[in-house]
């Protein structure tokens, strides 16, 4: 028998403990590459970890309802084919039949825990981590990214006595922080005091139902009234429906994004008569091509991309954030756009990196992909973070206009509602132009209405005509 190799959770951004809840395959199962193993859900979507070659499952390391990080074994996989071969190949060089003189493989392939496969990690990421050792006493977490640790980080004596320190993991530390609730006040339900997500949720719910003080960063709070109790069966049948975990997660951090974040929204009109003309154009000349799938349908959302990244351009403070203190305006170098999509659970936000550096046509192809694993929910975390803008497009369901709430820690989000032909006087007569509503709603805290202004009417013109992204 071949030497057994391990199948590791991959990159799933930065979450510490992701649950699993269905393991998809048995022990003797013959498995491809890239089939799903086990499916994790994280607070944002559902994804599978796939097998990273072909083989036959001999070991099952984990079971539902287990938190694995990224590198934890899940599996131990008897590669075939080439991978076999590759393997056999090895030990005959050596002069030994496979496995001769070799520990069982079940200790041999026994994973090490305490240290993470050797991955490229943001310096958000490594300071946490770092941070995690020094609490843990764990000297090896991390090791294998010293090569890319951000520079070393100054901590209190309050931040590091053990005796003054919430017992929570950093994936609910950081949980905590974007909800703005401060851990010393949160009483925890898992062993040993364990502050989990549930808590941190059970709390931010408590605060609100009870109209007391939100904890945040800062101080401060919200004098709400309790929400009202009451009992409407006795009104009529009523049925009772749990919400989906991303309605739950993204109820919570839409409520604190409203309520923290004061929110202006500048409502503008373009005429995007040419645009779409030029849209039906594109796609009747690629007719055979969408066809057969060689080619990807134009929709008007990768337009939108692209203007919003000319937009983000010439008016930089859109794209941005407030760093932690809210004191400093962090403006970015990049250009990654996020767009709102729409799922039988719910809405997510899959971002497109670098959409300065894409055409309109590969722009297209990737938030047609993108939506698609959205709609199947294998949008990995990687996948849905790292946003600086962020698009809600209804047009293909209806409205007029709306005010779509900011998704910090961005500063700006784009509602689009659908387009309608409408007469315009050109100065001597009216004409039929189609023209598309646009609402923006901004941080007023970092953007005035003037700048608002400015950026929306830039937006609408370079709509009205795309040449101006080349300028």
């Amino acid at each position: 028998m071949a030497e057994l190799k391990e199948a590791r959770v991959p990159d799933i951004g930065d979450f510490d403990g992701v649950p699993v809840i269905e393991v998809l395959v048995q022990v003797g199962d013959t498995v491809a590459v890239d089939q799903g193993l086990v499916t994790l859900e994280s607070d944002k979507a559902t994804m599978e970890v796939p097998a990273p070659f072909a083989g036959v499952v001999r070991e099952i390391r984990v079971k539902e309802g287990d938190e694995v990080a990224e590198g934890a074994v899940v599996a131990m996989i008897e590669p075939a084919g080439e991978e076999a071969g590759a393997t056999k190949g090895s030990d005959d060089a050596a002069g030994k039949p496979a496995g001769a003189g070799a520990e069982p493989a079940s200790r041999t392939t026994e994973p090490d825990t305490a240290v993470e496969p050797a991955n490229v990690r943001e310096p958000d990421q490594l300071a946490r981590r770092e941070v995690a050792a020094h609490r843990t006493g764990d000297a090896d977490a991390g090791t294998d990214a010293t090569s890319h640790r951000s520079p070393p980080v100054a901590f209190d004596a309050n931040e590091l006595l053990p005796g003054k320190v919430p017992y929570a993991s950093p994936a609910v530390r950081l949980f905590a922080r974007e909800l703005g609730v401060d851990l010393a006040r949160v009483s925890g339900s898992g062993r040993g005091g364990r502050i989990t997500r549930e808590d941190v949720q059970k709390f931010v719910k408590g605060a609100l139902s009870a109209g007391g003080a939100t904890a945040r960063t800062g101080g401060g709070g919200l004098d709400l009234l309790p929400w009202p109790k009451v009992d409407f069966s006795k009104f009529g049948p009523v049925e009772t429906r749990e919400l989906s975990r991303i309605q739950k997660i993204s109820g919570a951090n839409l409520a604190r994004n409203w309520a923290m974040i004061p929110h202006v929204t500048q409502f503008e009109d373009a005429d995007i008569t040419g645009l779409e003309e030029l849209r039906v154009q594109l796609n009747r000349e690629n007719e055979k091509a969408i066809a057969k799938g060689k080619a990807t349908k134009l929709t008007l959302l990768a337009f939108l991309i692209k203007a919003s990244v000319a937009a983000l351009k010439k008016f930089p403070e859109f794209n941005a954030s407030l760093d932690a203190s809210g004191e400093n305006l962090v403006l970015k170098q990049y250009f990654h756009i996020g767009f709102a999509a729409d799922t039988p659970n719910g809405l997510v936000v899959p971002v497109i990196r670098d959409a300065d550096a894409k055409g309109v046509m590969e722009i297209a192809a990737e938030a047609g992909e993108l939506a698609a694993k959205a709609r199947e929910g294998k949008l990995g975390p990687a996948q849905m973070s790292g946003g600086c803008f962020s698009i809600s497009s209804l047009g293909g369901i209806g409205g007029t206009k709306f005010t779509p709430i900011i998704n910090a820690p961005e500063v700006a989000i784009l509602g689009v509602s659908r387009a309608d032909t409408r007469p315009v006087w050109n100065g001597e007569k009216f004409k039929p132009r189609l023209v598309l509503p646009l609402s923006l709603s901004y941080d007023h805290r970092v953007i005035d209405g003037a700048a608002a202004a400015r950026f929306t009417t830039y937006l609408s013109q370079v709509l009205g005509d795309m040449r101006r992204v080349l300028l």
